[in-house]
């Protein structure tokens, strides 16, 4: 692999303005290269007036608009660094690629330094953490020893003075410390309160090593990457000059800290006596867990379900036109039927599908996505594991669909179409039972992630909202046709309509009620969510967030009316608050969840950081985006046509909205991240189980 493809793979993204310009500096040697190959060519050729010899690289890199790569000088400059340039004549080029490398080492440099003295005070606060917990544990140890077992631990500490005064010194500590620790009764005699203390603990110093062990590689690859542009350098000028510069590289706060390394040491001592029992091998595991590497089988399932779903897909096909189903009256009835029923598993199939397919742009565009959604290391999962899980629950859901119409509309199987209208409901069971299994099988740990998130979203606004909780009702607003689905379970097989072999579910008032209501839910999670975040954070921006849901809310109920009332005036009100909603949420999209259409950007009517380079990409994406906020406007419309032409109408609509939503997702969590790269902000902050009243007292007096 080429080093600057392992720079940029190394790399902390929300950092990556802090690593040294590699491809800048680069750029710069390709010109001083050019320069070079120039001048050699007119001394060969007597400096006569014919075009000089050059390779293509320079041909090509000639013919391109220059640009400025140095920026204004950085002032308090130490200007022994250009001691070793003033003794040889350089070009005008070299001057620059030294100011640009000045530039890039005192960037580098204040980061890291910068960085490290916030890691150091971190140090200490977890310290002082540590020191509590320590002592928590002597007094409840103390407290849980019977009175003739502390009397012959006296005999015994009486033996040896150094070790009483060992003990004494140890429980003097220990009582100085607690005494400024709020609410210890509670922790001294909730066993439940002191294990979640403990699991707390551990995950702060976990992820401080974390934070430790990616600033040392900050330190090491920024050190590779000025070791490899100078020796290019040196390559290129055949001068020693990048010999000479590099030692002023080492001898930089970069090259000369220990500090990083030091603290390394002592959380990872401290770990290892503290949280496993001194056994090196396991709090070295718990501390740093191995990545786990892409399973070749995990390819070879994902291409095997893929064909046996394109297989299936188009035996069903085949089996429907053979028969004619949807040229009879009563093959008609029976689409009408059990096409709703798996529909669901096809919206579901085409979300999680799309995910997987945002998932891999994040990935190649460098996204910290797993940052984002708070995923506990070693737990996430890559592109191929959903779209693993996606192909899984296609081939289960088609191969069910199949076997229902086998079973249902093949003569030799006429016997057994009771069991038929069972099949659906059956599939339906077996993925809920999947998803609730509490054994460890099929990325147990994600399924449990994702539920939790799920019962925070249906709890909204009774719990604090995260990333995750708002993200996940976002994909929810998108699946309200899943959600009829559902409601159409309910009345299909608890209303008793699949043995009358019916769907008499519109008649059922129950049923329009429950249409009106599941198809606003989504929306109110958001909307309440939204109050939640205002009411917490006092930002205006989550009050007209809250407003824009309220407008498609009003919209959803007003379409949902009039498809069950019909009538032109209900049309005319549906088509009037749905153009509306429209309207507010496209615009959102593009200027708040996006971060687009900026007229004073450095990129014109999008924003200053864009993570694709094609710019195009990013207009294509609002134009589509509008296109398909269009297309669920002619759900309106489409309430004149007939039973199962509506019904594929409708399925198709509700297909673009999460395409649709697969598209905002990518460019929303890209906005996310490019926010959190503005400021630094790779790492969780994990909240402390203590907390100090002298913290108080000191806040009192600044």
């Amino acid at each position: 692999m080429k080093f600057k493809n392992e720079f940029k793979k190394q790399m902390v993204p929300e950092w990556a303005d802090a690593y040294l310009d590699y491809n800048g500096l680069k750029r710069l040697l390709l010109e001083i290269s050019c320069e070079k190959q120039i001048q050699k060519s007119r001394a060969s050729s007597g400096y006569s007036k014919k075009k000089p010899a050059v390779d293509r690289k320079c041909s090509e890199f000639i013919s391109q608009p220059r640009k400025s790569h140095v920026g204004k000088d950085i002032e308090n400059q130490n200007e022994d660094q250009y001691d070793f340039r003033k003794s040889q004549e350089i070009s005008e080029i070299e001057v620059k690629f030294f100011k640009k490398l000045d530039e890039e080492l005192n960037k580098v440099n204040s980061f890291y330094k910068e960085s490290v003295e916030a890691v150091t005070n971190e140090a200490s606060v977890l310290k002082k953490q540590m020191e509590t917990l320590i002592a928590l544990r002597r007094k409840i140890q103390k407290e849980s020893i019977s009175r003739p077992q502390l009397e012959q631990l006296h005999k015994e500490a009486s033996s040896s003075e150094h070790l009483e005064e060992i003990t004494k010194e140890n429980s003097q500590n220990s009582q100085e410390i607690l005494k400024h620790v709020k609410v210890l009764d509670d922790l001294v005699t909730d066993d439940d309160d002191r294990s979640k203390i403990e699991a707390q603990l551990k995950k702060a110093y976990a992820e401080f090593y974390q934070k430790l062990y990616s600033l040392k590689q900050f330190s090491f690859m920024n050190l590779s990457a000025f070791a490899r542009i100078l020796r290019k350098y040196e390559k290129i000028s055949s001068r020693a000059a990048g010999r000479s510069y590099m030692e002023i590289v080492d001898n930089s706060y970069l090259g000369t800290s220990d500090e990083v390394a030091d603290l390394m040491k002592m959380v990872e001592i401290t770990f290892i006596k503290n949280f496993s029992n001194s056994n090196y091998k396991e709090g070295m595991k718990l501390l740093k867990p191995k990545t786990k590497r892409e399973k070749h089988r995990v390819s070879f399932s994902s291409g095997f379900l893929s064909g046996c779903t394109v297989a299936l897909l188009a035996a069903s096909v085949l089996k429907i036109l053979s028969q004619r189903l949807l040229e009879r009256e009563d093959g008609t009835h029976y689409m009408e039927n059990i096409f709703p029923l798996y529909s669901l598993f096809g919206f579901i199939v085409l979300h999680v599908l799309m995910y997987a397919a945002d998932l891999h742009f994040w990935r190649c565009c460098g996204v910290n996505y797993p940052f984002i959604f708070g995923s506990k290391r070693g737990t996430k999962l890559g592109c191929q594991q959903v779209f693993l899980l996606g192909v899984g629950l296609a081939v289960f859901a088609s191969a069910s669909f199949l076997a229902s119409l086998y079973l249902d509309r093949d003569p030799s199987t006429r016997k057994y179409r009771t069991e038929a209208e069972k099949v659906p409901l059956g599939t339906a069971a077996v993925v809920l039972l999947i998803a609730f299994c509490p054994f460890n099988i099929l990325y147990k740990s994600v399924r449990f992630s994702f539920i939790r998130s799920f019962l925070r979203c249906i709890s909204a606004p009774l719990c604090k909202v995260k990333f995750p909780d708002y993200f996940l009702a976002d994909q929810l607003t998108s699946q309200v046709q899943a959600s009829r689905c559902i409601v159409l379970y309910i009345c299909y097989y608890g209303l008793g309509e699949h043995s009358r072999k019916q769907s008499k579910c519109h008649t059922h008032g129950v049923y329009n009620t429950l249409s009106f209501v599941i198809a606003v839910i989504p929306f109110w999670l958001r909307f309440l969510q939204c109050v939640r975040r205002l009411l917490e954070e006092k930002e205006a921006m989550h009050g007209y967030n809250a407003l824009k849901y309220l407008s498609t809310i009003v919209a959803v109920l007003i379409r949902t009316a009039c498809e069950l009332r019909k009538g032109v005036s209900w049309m005319v009100l549906a088509l009037i608050s749905s153009a509306v909603s429209m309207l507010i949420n496209t615009y959102w999209d593009n200027v708040v969840d996006w971060g687009l259409l900026r007229k004073h950007s450095k990129n014109k009517y999008l924003r200053d950081r864009l993570l694709v380079s094609n710019k195009r990409v990013y207009f294509a994406a609002m134009i589509v985006n509008v296109v398909l906020r269009v297309a669920w406007i002619q759900l309106v419309l489409a309430f004149n046509l007939r039973s199962f032409q509506k019904l594929a109408a409708v399925t198709s609509i509700s297909c673009l909205e999460i395409v649709r939503r697969g598209l905002w997702n990518f460019f929303s969590l890209e906005n996310e991240h490019l926010n959190n790269v503005n400021k630094y902000r790779s790492f969780k902050s994990v909240p402390l189980p203590f907390s100090y009243s002298d913290d108080d007292d000191d806040g009192k007096d600044d």
